[in-house]
């Protein structure tokens, strides 16, 4: 039998080094459409710019110079029988990819200062665990960027101003930024909850395909205006002016309190890096964003 910690955590590696180095398909399909489209002489510019960077990228070198904060969501089965072996497996990975890929190390303490030189330290990684049905393990790779993060931001809004607020809040945000977050931007809103529910859940939309509109109807709605405000805003890639200011605006909701309306806005720029992979209780891995080719 395969060692599990090894299957996980030689997983968790490959699913840093192609998240660096290869944006996910749907992300590179809309980059390449953008630059079709757009009608602006500089956008185009920038989007040729970026797409040659995509391709250079691909050769094993990663995308950007920031590869990002270490943070992971993780879906486990309740059945899946080596759940001890995954924290550390993708601590070890981490460590091996900063190393190998090579990543920035990114982890500074905020408190002490320096930085621990090989992306771990308190609380870094950062996994979001979520406990499901079924007997498989689920790992995504979502090393974030500190450019779009810096304005990633909490709104703590009156219940009245209702959601005509909450989408002034989102094209506020975007036009107070403008382009310091690389654009185009993939943005993810949350609404309700709490401060920290909305926050959680705006950043979980940013993992959704850009070609996944949301089932019910009336947030598929906001969704598609949020981004055609956006990106008739004229921002364009990296703010120089265009048609294209975001790839894709995904919405998601949960019930809030009657005094408050929290609403998360999570940004992330055109270097969407994520990547995932399922393992199964025999240890046979899936690549889902990065399939391995001929499987």
């Amino acid at each position: 039998m395969q060692d599990p910690y090894q299957v996980i955590h030689d997983t968790t590696f490959r699913l840093l080094k192609k998240a660096a180095t290869e944006l996910p398909k749907d992300v590179k399909e809309a980059l390449h459409a953008a630059a079709e489209r757009e009608t602006n002489k500089m956008a185009k510019t920038q989007l040729s710019a970026i797409l040659t960077n995509i391709e250079i990228a691909e050769t094993g070198v990663p995308m950007c110079q920031d590869t990002g904060i270490m943070i992971f969501y993780v879906k486990v089965g309740h059945k899946f029988p080596f759940i001890g072996e995954i924290k550390n497996a993708i601590e070890q990975a981490v460590r091996k990819a900063t190393a190998e890929v090579p990543l920035r190390p990114n982890a500074v303490n905020p408190i002490a200062g320096g930085n621990s030189g090989d992306n771990t330290g308190v609380k870094i990684p950062w996994i979001n665990w979520e406990i499901v049905d079924g007997d498989s393990l689920e790992v995504t790779a979502f090393p974030k960027g500190g450019g779009s993060e810096n304005v990633c931001i909490v709104g703590m809004l009156k219940p009245g101003v209702g959601l005509k607020g909450v989408k002034k809040l989102v094209v506020d945000n975007v036009m107070s930024y403008m382009g310091e977050a690389c654009a185009p931007n993939i943005i993810g809103v949350g609404i309700g909850g709490g401060s920290d529910i909305a926050i959680k859940i705006a950043k979980q939309q940013l993992l959704r395909p850009l070609n996944d509109r949301h089932p019910e109807p009336e947030v598929a709605k906001i969704e598609q205006e949020l981004m055609e405000a956006i990106n008739a805003s004229g921002i364009g890639p990296m703010g120089l002016g265009g048609d294209t200011t975001v790839l894709g605006v995904k919405v998601d909701y949960a019930m809030r309190h009657p005094a408050s309306l929290p609403v998360g806005v999570a940004v992330q720029c055109w270097a969407a890096r994520q990547s995932k992979a399922i393992i199964s209780k025999d240890l046979k891995v899936t690549y889902v964003t990065h399939p391995v080719e001929g499987k």
